[in-house]
């Protein structure tokens, strides 16, 4: 089994020797390289690949706690929407990292950065991630990228790889697609999809997210 090098740049990321043995000898043996699905997993499985020393892990949500350190460096997304506070026991995950060329993103975990009124998430990532997610229509309006750099403005201390940053977008594309009222021309199978929608920033998304800011800062 080998990493990729947008592999060994993600787990050289603020992670748990844990963690990396989680993903190195737990997760990825299992994965599909041609989808990066894995096996589903299995709490006894992996409690006994942490603990081949030494009983240092006895319970899942310790397991939890490491696979979401994977999750923050984007090694790995699970391949259903879950709630992270629930048991991952039995859940599929995604490994994106392994199913891409690896000189392509690598660079991308390397840039990190509060979120600025200009940012525009990565194109060929942005469709990567969304046919690895299953999104039928990745194609976005100017509000919907509007409303996320407006939410994160709100959040300055927040600072994510480019990576990160186009990857927690696509999770908001995909949960916007899901959800139920939203305007839509078309439904394919449970997502609604738009026939036409903008890709790029305009001058109307950029002066919502500047009166947003403008309103936090009074």
């Amino acid at each position: 089994m080998q990493l990729n090098k947008a592999e060994q740049t993600a787990l050289l990321q603020p992670l748990s020797n844990d963690a990396r043995i989680l993903y190195i000898l737990g997760i990825k043996p299992t994965a599909e390289e041609s989808s990066g699905a894995t096996a589903t997993l299995n709490y006894k499985s992996l409690l006994s690949i942490l603990n081949a020393k030494e009983e240092k892990y006895t319970l899942g949500r310790q397991v939890n706690s490491l696979i979401k350190e994977l999750l923050s460096v984007g090694l790995v997304n699970f391949q259903d929407e879950i709630e992270l506070n629930h048991s991952f026991n039995g859940k599929t995950l995604i490994l994106p990292l392994i199913t891409m060329k690896a000189d392509e993103y690598s660079r991308l975990h390397l840039n990190w950065h509060a979120m600025h009124i200009d940012w525009l998430p990565n194109k060929k990532l942005i469709t990567d991630l969304a046919k690895l997610l299953g999104i039928i229509d990745y194609d976005y309006t100017t509000n919907e990228l509007g409303d996320f750099i407006a939410y994160w403005l709100g959040r300055p201390v927040s600072q994510f790889s480019e990576y990160q940053w186009t990857q927690k977008f696509v999770f908001n594309l995909k949960k916007m697609r899901l959800a139920h009222g939203f305007k839509n021309v078309e439904k394919v199978g449970q997502q609604i999809v738009q026939t036409k929608a903008g890709i790029h920033a305009d001058e109307n998304a950029k002066n919502l997210v500047a009166k947003y800011n403008k309103t936090n800062t009074q």
